[in-house]
């Protein structure tokens, strides 16, 4: 194998190598889109519960329960 070929062939690995990497970044990066959407929602949703509780404990008959409820102890 001469010179030139052996360079050849370096240039065309390494190349391909820099295509690969990337194409395994961008995968990566769309895969770490769908996470985040999903992430969202389920944050979206834990906002709604956190609302329901918060209406039940500053709801005046929770709070008349638990005072009864220490009056009891």
């Amino acid at each position: 194998m001469d010179v030139f070929s052996m360079v050849a062939l370096i240039v065309a690995v390494s190349c391909g190598a820099g295509m690969y990497n990337n194409y395994l970044k961008t995968k990566r990066l769309r895969g770490d889109v769908d996470g985040i959407e999903q992430y969202q929602e389920e944050i979206d949703d834990l906002r709604g519960r956190i609302e329901v509780l918060e209406k039940i404990v500053t709801d005046e008959k929770y709070e008349l329960s638990r005072q009864l409820k220490e009056l009891e102890r």
